[in-house]
């Protein structure tokens, strides 16, 4: 485990000497300690990735040439899979199985953009004139330095969506992970090494976000920020790029529906209901948190919910059979008990789940499903993120339809029927960046990912991602000698 810095090739020691606490959240202990970046680290990681950017080989490397280290580096990732993976559980929680999963997604990302960045050579786009005397032709050139700030329930895979394609687009960048779950980024600097990555390619700075975040997105030498996590803070971070017109794109947070009809099968329903919230403890900015199901298979449908639900197995991630680990830290287990307790208050019933009681230390919450909760309610209205699920009956397709856009939020949303007509028809009508049908969350590095409405902006995953990185850039030439306008004699 990394206890120092990663800049400009190097292992440094943070300027004020500072670290944070890693505490494992099924345990509570204190297992190891972080360096804690602030401004003069900033000031340092956004100077080497400008230089490396201005004047190293990075940018002017082919698409092919980048290409083969990001190849390396994804195979660095399968090479360490284990030993991360069980860094990942400890960080963040998550159960054994996930964490492998997601490790592999993670190489996978650098080895999808390490093919698209072998498309950008020799990438003209010839663009036809109506004025004979000139050509012109769009080119597409990295876009320069790139901070992206990533969120703690995927911690590298949320790292790679990033980090693989800058890279690709020839951007040089500084990665700033979550203050609580930073220990497997700072591995991505040692696997860069190994690749070996040109100094100042990528760094990465682990830290708060108040300080080494908020100094990372004021500095005038950053080209683009790249932020995944809460609106509150993609609003602040939209507000800083305004001061030096940055490249801003942010995924935000969702309320994301999932409609079902009745003639949906029962089991498949709750196989995807449970999926689609309670995967990664329900901290996932895409979970499919309120549930709407139509009348007839309404009662039912909750019965083999709560049932399901309560086989979950709960436990820390590193025990063989763990479905549901502990939430990440004491912060988010508290801000999920007090939603349940809100939920209440304000008239939902919880069906199942709540509080786990008896497991000592950790931060256990048991897959939740409420019910009876009103449309103001906050539970039906705000991101919770963590294992609750609100369900409710809808009678029409047009009542569950409007019921499924009222929200501020658009990242995504479900439909389940055995009509494909009408799932095509609702999915069409979902004011979503992500529409789901038959199913919920799958998700495809190949496939674009973002939200409408408060949920974001701009798109990650597949070439849209890559985009992100790239700026576009016109050359016309004279090809004639005939004189052009009025003023030229």
């Amino acid at each position: 485990m990394q206890t120092q810095l990663f800049i400009n090739g190097q292992w440094v020691a943070p300027v004020q000497g500072g670290t944070l606490p890693v505490i494992d959240p099924a345990t509570e202990e204190v297992f190891h300690h972080i360096p804690a970046a602030t401004a003069p680290d900033a000031e340092a990681a956004v100077a080497a990735a400008r230089a490396a950017f201005d004047h190293g080989p990075w940018p002017r490397l082919t698409g092919k040439e980048r290409a083969v280290y990001l190849r390396a580096m994804a195979q660095g990732i399968r090479d360490r899979l284990p030993e991360l993976a069980r860094l990942e559980v400890r960080d963040n929680g998550k159960p054994l199985p996930e964490a492998e999963w997601d490790l592999g997604d993670a190489a996978g990302c650098f080895d999808y953009y390490a093919d698209l960045a072998e498309e950008l050579d020799g990438e003209v786009e010839p663009i036809a004139l109506a004025d004979g005397r000139f050509t012109a032709k769009a080119v597409r050139e990295p876009l320069g330095v790139a901070v992206a700030i990533v969120p703690w329930n995927y911690p590298l895979l949320m790292a790679s969506w990033k980090v693989a394609p800058a890279l690709a687009a020839g951007c040089t960048m500084v990665l700033k992970p979550a203050e609580t779950t930073s220990l497997t980024a700072l591995e991505l600097g040692a696997i860069a090494t190994a690749a070996g990555l040109p100094p100042g390619v990528l760094n990465v700075l682990s830290g708060k976000g108040s300080v080494v975040g908020q100094a990372l997105i004021d500095h005038p030498q950053v080209d683009k920020v790249a932020f995944t996590g809460s609106g509150p803070v993609g609003s602040r971070i939209m507000a800083a790029g305004a001061r030096d017109i940055k490249r801003v794109s942010l995924e935000l947070g969702g309320k994301s529906p999932f409609v079902v009809f009745a003639d949906s099968d029962i089991e498949k329903a709750v196989e995807w209901i449970m999926f689609g919230i309670f995967w990664n403890q329900g901290q996932v900015c895409s979970a499919t948190s309120r549930v709407l199901v139509e009348r007839a298979l309404y009662a039912p449908l909750l019965a083999r919910l709560v049932e399901e639900a309560g086989k979950i197995s709960i436990g820390n991630g590193l025990e063989p059979g763990t479905l549901l680990g502990p939430l990440v830290n004491k912060g988010q287990y508290d801000d999920v008990l007090r939603h349940i307790e809100r939920a209440v208050e304000q008239g939902a019933t919880v069906a199942c789940g709540g509080k786990v009681a008896g497991r000592g230390k950790g931060f256990w919450v048991a897959p939740t499903v409420l019910t009876d909760v009103p449309l103001t309610a906050d539970a039906w209205v705000e991101e919770i993120f963590g294992p609750v699920v609100c369900i409710r009956p809808f009678d029409t397709e047009d009542e569950a339809i409007a019921l499924a856009n009222d929200s501020r939020f658009g990242l995504a949303a479900a439909v389940m029927s055995a009509d494909d007509a009408r799932c095509e028809r609702v999915a069409a009508a979902f004011r979503a960046g992500i529409v789901w049908i038959n199913c919920s969350q799958p998700t495809f590095t190949e496939a674009p990912w973002g939200g409408y409405k408060q949920s974001g902006i701009g798109r990650e995953l597949g070439r849209w991602g890559l985009d992100n990185y790239l700026e576009t850039k016109q050359i016309t030439r004279l090809v004639s000698n005939d004189p052009w306008g009025w003023y030229i004699k």
